[in-house]
């Protein structure tokens, strides 16, 4: 007997304070819980969650209190997804704290951002819980999603500033090692694939060859960033990484996706130190 997939609920919610008559009588959790039909418990999850924005003028922010002060032109947004909010992910692991800003590896499933749907899964939130929210988080840089390892987020405009610009120069040297299915035929190779049109180099070598489950480990530096290179390079060489649910023929059943962002070198743009992390 085939069990029917559970219904997801989903409500956008938008209200302009200009049609409420009383913002002295009522807080952001009645007004859309009421304006919704959810319950308040929920609402108030999806809070906490990053789910409920408030705009005042052009700039908008998360809500995460209940009783937070209204005022007249303001608008409250409500943007619940039940599957989203009910999401889970492991804890990163602190690898150094730096101040201005810190190492992390990032887990599986741990988004780079988190989005008006919510941000309890983003590593920026994951991170600020780890500090009790006694540190601000920007992000500077992204791993996919699907991908571990290592990811820097920064705690300051100012040092937020100096290792975004850093990463866009593409003054930092990362490197990866990644899990494919077969013997790969190459020593080392260097691929040149454009992506979306636009420049995209990744270097290849092999580290290993596993004979008895018929694998072969991969290093990989990519000289260019864009998204999904290194999951799209190997597949154009036949090589899909091993649990490639979107570019290889992994399925559910299927191993989490095989790639660690490994290593991280730089000169640090804000004490002119050589800096070098590692996940073994």
């Amino acid at each position: 007997m085939m069990t029917e997939p559970a219904q997801n609920t989903i409500i956008e919610q938008h209200i302009n304070l200009e049609d409420v008559a009383d913002l002295n009588d009522t807080n952001p959790l009645e007004l859309l819980a009421q304006a919704s039909g959810l319950s308040k418990q929920k609402v108030k999850d999806a809070m906490k969650k990053g789910a409920v924005w408030l705009s005042r003028g052009k700039q908008a922010r998360p809500l995460r209190r209940k009783n937070a002060s209204l005022s007249l032109g303001d608008e409250l947004h409500l943007y619940y997804n039940e599957q989203v909010l009910s999401e889970s992910v492991s804890k990163p692991q602190l690898i150094a704290d730096e101040g201005d800003y810190s190492v992390w590896h990032k887990p599986y499933g741990v988004w780079s951002q988190g989005s008006k749907w919510g941000d309890h899964c983003s590593i920026g939130r994951l991170v600020e819980e780890h500090f009790d929210y006694n540190r601000q988080t920007y992000v500077v840089h992204r791993l996919d999603r699907a991908a571990r390892g290592l990811i820097i987020v920064a705690h300051n405009k100012e040092a937020a500033a100096a290792l975004s610009a850093m990463f866009a120069k593409r003054a930092a040297e990362k490197h990866y090692i990644a899990w494919v299915s077969g013997k790969f035929p190459h020593d080392s190779i260097t691929i040149e694939k454009p992506i979306d049109k636009k420049p995209a180099k990744s270097i290849m070598t092999v580290k290993e060859y596993d004979a008895e489950s018929d694998r072969s480990l991969l290093s990989v530096q990519i000289l260019t960033g864009r998204k999904h290179q290194i999951r799209i390079h190997l597949a154009s060489l036949g090589f899909p990484i091993i649990g490639d649910r979107l570019y290889g023929t992994a399925d559910d059943q299927s191993p989490d996706l095989q790639l660690l962002a490994n290593q991280l070198s730089f000169k640090c743009p804000l004490t002119g130190d050589l800096k070098q992390y590692q996940l073994e």
